[in-house]
């Protein structure tokens, strides 16, 4: 299988942290997550995360810094995760692919 990166946008406002619940149609759907997806070729990760976003959330976002990265697969996907912190430019969220949004704090657990 091939390895596959993928971006994550840590969306923050204040003490607040963005996430919202996947697909139900989709690998491992119904999961809480940060929004982002696949990097495609010739694209950098932050690039591939803003237009990630605008096509499932409808926002523009900034991309301040990358906070860390990992590795995870299972028998269907192998990837390698960045996460950054984000922060949104202008535009009002729209769920274009997600069942469900919230912000949360950084303590509370979804």
């Amino acid at each position: 299988m091939k390895i596959t990166n993928v971006v994550a946008a840590v969306i923050t406002n204040e003490n607040f942290f963005f996430i919202a619940q996947r697909n139900r149609n989709k690998h491992l759907g119904l999961k809480w997550e940060f929004l982002g997806g696949k990097v495609d070729i010739n694209e950098t990760n932050e690039e591939a995360l803003k237009r990630e976003i605008k096509e499932e959330l409808n926002i523009n976002i900034f991309v301040k810094k990358k906070i860390t990265q990992e590795k995870y697969n299972d028998n269907t996907i192998d990837i390698i995760l960045h996460y950054y912190f984000c922060k949104i430019i202008y535009g009002n969220i729209k769920l274009n692919e997600h069942e469900k949004s919230i912000w949360v704090s950084k303590n509370e657990q979804h």
